[in-house]
């Protein structure tokens, strides 16, 4: 690297630190490919990390839509490209930064603190995690996991109404993407739902388990979208003098680099450079280690495109219990259409949208063989993708406790025929 490099990159560095990145008249494409030839542009296009490209979804067979962030220097290069190699283009959001910024007004127009009609801050989703525990005392307890790589603890809560439901675990993860806002919001609904709600049949779903609840799995990379990049995804250690942060999905230690990931540092499905290399996935870990053989459930919340995902993303092989969980996913998604009319496809993370291993998901169901296994890919299907308005937080957390709700009572039905 010479010195006029160097200089331009620190400079680039300092600029990042002083000020938000801003996405003026970036737009993002919904590309399909109508070729190999269009497949094959678009994994080197993803696989260049630092092309100006932004992949807001992975790459998939030919005909298979992905979204991606596109600079305005890089629009003409890109239609041209498709031209050459074979692919439909439409644009699902003409201009990123109005969508951020339309996004910061509806919070400052909040009122300030916690709710679920604006996204909130780390600070305030810890806050009021904290504050719960007081309110609701005895039955719920504050949980703070080590650090993460800047010093932070992982905050969540354990709710209990009491002994013996130890082995009826239920473990809801959220915000492992930093950029996936939605999902810590969908998070703390269910949980305030669980607390506060008068109906029976929450009632008895929410007393007849223990859950725990983190909200923010990444609050590094969290902290990070609110403070200086809305759209960063990764965690961030630093992995090069250039590049930061690792893929938290594609770092956890079952089939770990087998597929659908990256080995630079600078793209969005980074790996790490080992297994469980982010501080965030090693602690969470070995916190989940600790109650692992008690969970009936594990929930991993995503965003976006509407479906909900089975194990396993490393292989096409079917996990212990496909065909039970299969069917309760489907019936799942027939119980979150009811609402709102929002349709979600059901099927494997390998057949359903792409081959990724590493994944939290995975982990759980590989080690300990939990019987109930999902992760959630929230609302909408690119029309937003991961600037979701704040005015369908609570229309998507509504439906998404609408399904989860009939993933309970559709299992233990299926427990107690057998």
């Amino acid at each position: 690297m010479n010195f006029q490099t160097t200089f331009f990159v620190c400079l680039c560095i300092q600029v990042s630190l002083a000020e938000k990145i801003r996405y003026d008249n970036y737009k993002v494409f919904s590309l399909t490919p109508r070729s190999a030839d269009a497949v094959k542009a678009l994994y080197e296009m993803e696989e260049m990390g630092m092309s100006g490209y932004n992949f807001w979804s992975r790459v998939g067979p030919v005909g298979t839509p992905v979204q991606v962030m596109v600079p305005p220097y890089k629009v003409g290069e890109l239609e041209a490209t498709a031209e050459k190699v074979g692919m439909d283009m439409e644009v699902m959001l003409g201009n990123v930064q109005e969508q951020i910024d339309a996004e910061a007004r509806a919070e400052t127009e909040e009122e300030s603190g916690f709710g679920w009609t604006k996204y909130n801050t780390l600070d305030e989703i810890n806050d009021w995690l904290e504050n719960i525990t007081v309110q609701y005392a005895p039955n719920v307890t504050l949980l703070h996991v080590n650090h993460t790589y800047e010093g932070r603890s992982i905050v969540g809560v354990k709710v209990s109404f009491g002994p013996g439901n130890e082995n009826r675990s239920v473990f809801i993860e959220s915000t492992i993407h930093a950029r996936e806002w939605i999902t810590a919001a969908t998070t703390t609904y269910i949980l305030n739902e669980l607390l506060s709600s008068e109906n029976a049949t929450i009632r008895n779903l929410a007393e007849s388990h223990d859950w725990y609840f983190f909200p923010v799995f990444n609050p590094d990379g969290y902290e990070y979208t609110h403070t200086t990049d809305r759209m960063w995804r990764k965690t961030r250690v630093p992995h090069s003098i250039l590049c930061s942060g690792a893929d938290p999905n594609r770092n956890w230690d079952y089939y770990w680099n087998h597929g659908g990931t990256s080995g630079s540092p600078c793209t969005e499905t980074f790996r790490g450079p080992q297994p469980f290399s982010e501080p965030c996935c090693r602690i969470m870990s070995e916190f989940i280690t600790s109650i692992g053989e008690q969970l009936v459930a594990y929930i991993s919340f995503h965003s976006f495109s509407q479906l909900l995902l089975i194990p396993y993303g490393y292989t096409p092989e079917h996990l212990e219990n496909y065909e039970q969980i299969y069917q309760i996913g489907l019936k799942s998604a027939e119980a979150l259409a009811q609402r709102y009319g929002t349709q979600y496809r059901v099927g494997t993370v390998y057949e359903t949208i792409y081959q990724a291993s590493g994944s939290s998901a995975d982990w759980v169901k590989g080690v300990f063989k939990t019987p109930i296994v999902y992760g959630y890919e929230l609302r909408d299907q690119g029309q937003y993708g991961f600037l979701l308005p704040p005015d369908q937080i609570v229309p998507t957390a509504e439906e998404t406790f609408d399904s989860l709700i009939t993933i309970f009572r559709e299992y233990y039905a299926d427990v107690a025929t057998q």
